[in-house]
């Protein structure tokens, strides 16, 4: 099925690794245009060459925090400024420092996790709806968790993840009219392909073991359904989908689990 991403204009946020990444290759072997977008500049360089030699029908890069003051405005002038409006924002960039909730007091602690997973997804929608509303058209992804919905030493991440769902189902209901769609798409537990590298800034820099231990691993299998590991791939096809005119036309406001059957929201 076609799901008619050919020529599309896409902002990836968080997309120089992992699941932002493979959400960025599925765009690409779509025939979309991809801007990859991430704090990890050589990160995001090397996926828009992934990009092009995937099939996208163009691929650029950004370099920014977008926790920084006017990060969103700049992610769209971006995009406006090389295709003319945007199609798809898939806000997928986020930060997370595992821990029981009654140890992580550290009000910096919370304030940076905020600002990465919840804050920067509410700058790069604000700014893209412009563009958006404008075009009568477009689509909103918001990548949330499993930890949404509770799990242990993910309070403060699970928190800014649930947040976004409020967020997504707020936007799709005021901007509907408009023809703007918004929607979840949860991943469960996605450790990095092997073969992948990860920024310094990445959760994973210290390595998909400091994040999470083996044993740790194998138990969130098996709580699953269907008791195999998610894949960045998994995810992206999800967004795809999701994001898609054709496909998901009539879809909005909704939340799509990604795990497995980790979780069933």
């Amino acid at each position: 099925m076609d799901l008619g991403h050919a020529g599309a204009r896409v902002v990836v946020t968080g997309g120089g690794a992992n699941i932002g990444r493979g959400i960025a290759h599925c765009f690409a072997g779509e025939g979309a245009r991809v801007l990859v977008v991430d704090v990890d500049g050589d990160g995001a360089g090397a996926v828009a060459t992934e990009l092009r030699e995937l099939g996208a029908a163009d691929a650029d890069a950004l370099a920014i925090d977008l926790t920084a003051d006017g990060a969103g405005t700049a992610v769209t002038e971006r995009a406006v400024d090389a295709w003319g409006g945007i199609d798809v924002l898939v806000n997928n960039a986020g930060w997370s420092e595992p821990g029981w909730f009654a140890e992580q007091t550290d009000r910096a602690l919370w304030e940076k996790t905020i600002g990465v997973n919840l804050f920067a997804a509410i700058d790069c929608t604000q700014a893209a709806l412009g563009p958006m509303r404008e075009a009568g058209r477009g689509s909103v992804v918001f990548l949330s968790s499993d930890s949404a919905f509770g799990a242990i030493r993910q309070g403060i991440y699970g928190s800014t993840k649930a947040g976004l769902i409020s967020l997504a189902r707020t936007i799709a209901r005021e901007h509907g009219r408009h023809g703007i769609r918004s929607n979840v798409v949860a991943p469960g537990l996605v450790l990095p392909p092997e073969d992948a590298t990860v920024g310094a800034s990445s959760v994973w820099a210290r390595g998909a073991d400091a994040m999470f231990t083996r044993e740790q691993v194998d138990s969130v299998l098996r709580t699953q359904a269907l008791r195999r590991p998610t894949t960045p791939t998994d995810v992206g096809n999800a967004v795809l989908w999701v994001s898609s005119e054709i496909a998901a036309r009539q879809v909005t406001g909704q939340v799509v689990a990604v795990g497995g059957g980790s979780s069933m929201p």
